[in-house]
């Protein structure tokens, strides 16, 4: 072999090795440095259902608790918003097509789209909140709350509250997510004031406020002066109602006293934004466990009742509720989330 063959060879070799070195070198560049430790950049996607990112309740709280995760853990967040049912298949599409690391399906009605979508797509991972399966998908974490608790608690004050011995429940669709703020509301009235007359509808929608308004308009005219609404941004209507009628509501998911200071009592508080925000923390974590289902409750700090509370409500009905609240917290009342506990809560009563 020639030199000048042998130097040739020795070049190509070179600039081979060169090419492979700035590929590893970019691939690598996929991870952002922090303090000289290598830390992947997760896109973590989130999927609302129709009543929109800002209903002041259910999705607005989920948001909540992925801008604090994008905040404490670096990840890049993002959400679609559903229209109507039928988008929830598409927004799952869009979603995977960009790559997103974990996508996060917001309220029970995105249940069944979500445990197709583990199926068409085994190597997603997913997240459910406030639903889970029979037999949960390996890609699938879901995320529930015992919302019966905070219900209940509302319940109370409602009972011991209330003029006229007539309160109302309004519930966006007829669902077990619904149902148990219910079942669990009507059992805390029950308990406070056995004699009260409680009056139920469904709007059979999360967005219809116009609807919400009209409903609460009747419990009204009917005798209810206070009215707890677990319906999404059904309830801003009948916050809306309420507060012309000079009468109280009662908010869900987050602390709704804003939308009418004077007339909020209280709210269910259910925080979805801590369940988001701790699955998020867990995934980043490298703990994702496809299969699996985690419930926050009381003990969590996840449900319960917000400070506004003490503006409206007295403090001896205040003192009543946290004797009440550790009797839940040590398992001495457990509140009941569907009509079969409701009903043998009652007959205990008796």
């Amino acid at each position: 072999m020639t030199f000048r063959k042998i130097v040739a060879i020795t070049m190509i070799i070179s600039l081979l090795t060169i090419s492979i070195t700035g590929c590893a070198n970019k691939k690598e560049n996929t991870t952002t440095n922090n303090n000289d430790t290598n830390k992947v950049e997760y896109n973590i996607s989130m999927i609302t259902d129709v009543a929109g990112v800002n209903d002041h309740s259910f999705n607005q709280s989920a948001w909540e608790g992925l801008e604090k995760a994008k905040k404490d853990l670096g990840v890049n967040i993002k959400y679609l918003e559903s229209k109507q049912d039928a988008d929830y298949s598409t927004n799952v599409e869009t979603l995977v097509d960009e790559e997103a690391d974990l996508i996060i399906g917001v309220g029970s009605k995105l249940a069944p789209t979500i445990e197709q979508a583990a199926k068409d797509y085994p190597d997603q991972k997913f997240i459910i909140v406030d639903e889970t399966y029979d037999e949960i998908p390996s890609n699938v974490e879901t995320v529930l709350f015992r919302a019966e608790q905070s219900a209940y608690l509302v319940g109370l004050i409602a009972g011991k509250m209330t003029k006229t011995n007539n309160v109302g429940f309004i519930g966006g669709m007829d669902l077990s997510v619904i149902n148990t703020f219910k079942y669990g509301y009507m059992a805390g009235v029950k308990e406070a004031n056995s004699k009260c007359k409680i009056q139920d509808q469904y709007a059979n929608s999360f967005t219809d406020q116009a609807k919400g308004k009209a409903i609460a308009n009747q419990m009204i005219s009917n005798g209810a002066d206070t009215i707890f609404i677990a319906g999404g941004d059904v309830g801003t209507g009948a916050i809306e109602a309420i507060k012309e009628a000079n009468k109280y509501a009662i908010g869900v998911d987050r602390d709704q006293s804003d939308l009418a200071p004077d007339n909020v009592l209280t709210s269910a508080i259910k925080r979805v934004d801590i369940g988001v925000y701790e699955t998020v923390k867990s995934f980043v974590e490298g703990k994702f466990e496809g299969g699996s289902s985690t419930t926050y409750g009381l003990e969590e700090g996840a449900v319960g009742i917000p400070d506004s509370t003490k503006k409206l409500v007295p403090q001896d009905v205040l003192d009543y509720v946290d004797e009440e609240t550790k009797k839940l917290e040590s398992g001495e009342i457990v509140a009941p989330k569907d009509e079969a506990e409701y009903n043998e809560f009652v007959n205990n009563l008796k």
